[in-house]
């Protein structure tokens, strides 16, 4: 994560501060060595990549303070840090916040196809923001659509939380408040045959990336075809989701004229 945020903040015309934790300050401070000599030799400033030589959490303060020299935080980590950020800095937050995401199975959908989506997002990498957390299951489809799937996620070492009545919603309605009750505005999904089920859902359901029949896993920068990303913005402005390039800019207007004045 260090090296892909000095490259992309490098790429996108920026200079970075860069504050690791406590358990990988000693390779942030080698990454450090390493970079410096390597701008030299591509003719860039020295200085335009550097790595707060500190764990201390005073040190994070300090920076949130330094609203004339310092344009954007972008805090990852712990949901701690980064609502000490949030609350605390006096220069504008993107925050890659925490992902409570959501799958939610109507009543309409391919059984199969939801099983195989549902396990992907719960289990192809279930400790990144975009694995599923709740999997939300139409009663009509939960008496054959729970069994195997229950199956295949104890097989898989996943820990089942649910009772009789959580384990299954009435409608999609409920599906939606229960969104967005909980939600965390990161990643959600349907998986239905239903088109206007899947429209209502599309525009109902506040999050950086919403999906119908795909696994949430899908909200990455290289999946979304932007490249390497520095996080994914759960606030709104100036990005919303997958922060690449592109999203580590800003728009400077130019003008060229030759004697006009404003009516």
């Amino acid at each position: 994560m260090t090296v892909d945020a000095a490259a992309l903040c490098l790429k996108s015309g920026n200079a970075v501060l860069l504050k690791g934790g406590s358990e990988a300050i000693n390779s942030n401070l080698i990454l450090n060595e390493i970079l410096a000599p390597a701008l030299r030799k591509a003719n860039l400033p020295e200085k335009s990549i550097q790595v707060i030589p500190s764990t201390d959490r005073e040190a994070v303060g300090i920076l949130l303070g330094l609203d004339d020299y310092v344009d954007m935080i972008i805090p990852r980590g712990g949901e701690d840090l980064i609502r000490f950020v949030a609350e605390n800095s006096r220069i504008p937050v993107l925050r890659h916040n925490k992902g409570v995401c959501h799958i939610y199975v109507d009543e309409f959908a391919d059984v199969e196809m939801a099983r195989k989506i549902c396990f992907n997002a719960k289990v192809q990498r279930p400790g990144v923001c975009n694995a599923m957390e709740t999997m939300l299951v139409h009663k009509n489809v939960a008496p054959l659509f729970l069994p195997e799937m229950i199956r295949e996620f104890r097989n898989a070492g996943v820990e089942i939380r649910a009772c009789e009545e959580s384990a299954k919603v009435e409608n999609m309605d409920e599906a939606l408040d229960h969104i967005e009750r909980y939600g965390s505005n990161h990643t959600e999904a349907i998986v239905t045959d239903n088109y206007e089920r899947s429209q209502q859902f599309l525009e109902r359901v506040d999050a950086s990336v919403v999906l119908v029949n795909a696994s949430t896993r899908f909200n990455d920068g290289f999946e979304l075809g932007l490249g390497a990303e520095i996080g994914i913005n759960t606030a709104k402005l100036h990005a919303y989701g997958p922060m690449s390039l592109r999203e580590l800019t800003i728009t400077k207007f130019i003008v060229f004229g030759s004697g006009q004045v404003r009516t």
